[in-house]
């Protein structure tokens, strides 16, 4: 018996009868091809699945992340999932929504409900790691234009090169304690200054990576995204959606590996009995299987709670929620490999490359032991160590 709400079933049936028709072996050409999954993105937006999550009055399907996470998912589970979902709609489009001007949200949620625009997130940098505090890309206002003029750089960027803009984490000074505090900008693309630099990854995916150069950016007034003086609330409402999300991520790609490991078991025949008989094969696939339904829980918490509003639950929720998905996907992934023997590592299967992709899910957007951190001292409330 499922716990999901009847429109929740709908929509992960819809997504994943999407998703069969794509497949891994989709995406599998598309990188092959060095290009995006142009396709199936279109017809997701086509079918409103891209925008679930974003307001009616823009365009959206008027729901929250708990949809949006089962659309991520269910591709996911397919073999196909889309990585920029994380980052458009999850964070950007989550963050325009909540915090943006009215102008803002004309401009930019339609278009990425509807798929025509995308857009990246740029916060990690070179130099500052796990540590958000210490961003070093700043923002000062022109005196005489009111321009801000934001310098910096940041590093592992997704979907740069085809997202319209990207919505930059800067730092602005506070005049009255001359602190740098958190603020969001929206860099357009061809903005003059805004440099992109791929990097070279042993990750095989459609999307991406990049290294962003800001040299004294000129962006108008209206580039800057809600309060200035709001900057952390603003920052987490995006980072609790990147972590649901990317726990999704997680879980479709454990689906997909452990449905293919017990798909193997149940044919292949050594000494007159299929492989799944021996315990020794059918006990790890049903241990990943259980730990996937538990992270499940957790993500389906965590979204529960932000869509509830209770930003402060969602935190832990979805921090709880990227760290078992991400290591219920590492397992799998993993079992999944080894249950195939030789030809876990052919490409026929399409589970060697899911090795290093599901090392991402336990280092991004944030890595397990920082997670670990969160818990002990904001749950536990033990000490920091740093």
């Amino acid at each position: 018996m499922s716990l999901e709400i009847q429109e929740h079933q709908d929509l992960r049936a819809a997504v994943a009868a999407l998703g069969k028709r794509y497949g891994r072996e989709y995406m599998t050409r598309v990188v092959a091809a060095d290009g995006h999954p142009d396709e199936l993105w279109a017809d997701a937006a086509k079918l409103g699945y891209l925008g679930v999550n974003l307001p009616e009055e823009y365009g959206g399907g008027g729901g929250g992340i708990a949809e949006l996470s089962i659309v991520l998912e269910e591709l996911g589970a397919a073999g196909s999932p889309l990585l920029m979902m994380v980052v458009s709609p999850a964070i950007c489009g989550t963050v325009i929504a909540r915090f943006g001007t009215e102008a803002q949200k004309r401009k930019w949620l339609p278009g990425l409900a509807d798929g025509s625009r995308t857009m990246a997130f740029g916060i990690t940098e070179p130099d500052a790691g796990s540590n958000s505090h210490r961003i070093t890309t700043t923002a000062r206002r022109d005196p005489d234009s009111g321009d801000w003029l934001l310098t910096g750089r940041k590093v592992f960027i997704s979907g740069v090169d085809i997202a319209d803009a990207t919505l930059v984490v800067g730092r602005t000074s506070d005049a009255r304690t001359g602190s740098l505090k958190p603020c969001l900008f929206i860099v357009p693309r061809d903005a003059e200054g805004f440099r992109r630099r791929q990097i070279d990854m042993e990750l095989q995916a459609p999307e991406k990576q990049f290294e962003l150069t800001l040299d004294d950016v000129r962006l108008p007034p209206d580039a800057l995204v809600g309060d200035e003086d709001a900057g952390l609330l603003q920052l987490f409402a995006g980072l609790n959606p990147e972590r649901i999300m990317t726990a999704a991520f997680a879980l479709g790609m454990a689906r997909y590996a452990l449905h293919r490991a017990t798909e193997y078991a149940k044919e292949r025949t050594v000494w007159k009995a299929p492989i799944g008989t021996h315990q020794a094969i059918a006990h790890p696939l049903a241990q990943c299987h259980i730990e996937i339904e538990l992270a499940r829980l957790m993500m389906q918490k965590a979204a529960g709670l932000y869509d509830e509003g209770d930003d402060t639950g969602a935190g832990e929720a979805a921090n709880m929620a990227k760290l078992a998905a991400a290591d219920a996907c590492v397992k799998a992934v993993d079992q999944a490999v080894h249950t195939l023997g030789g030809n876990g590592l052919t490409k026929e299967f399409g589970l060697a490359s899911l090795i290093v992709a599901a090392r991402v899910a336990r280092i991004a957007p944030v890595s397990r032991e920082m997670i670990l951190n969160y818990v002990s001292h904001q749950t536990l409330g033990l000490p920091k160590s740093y």
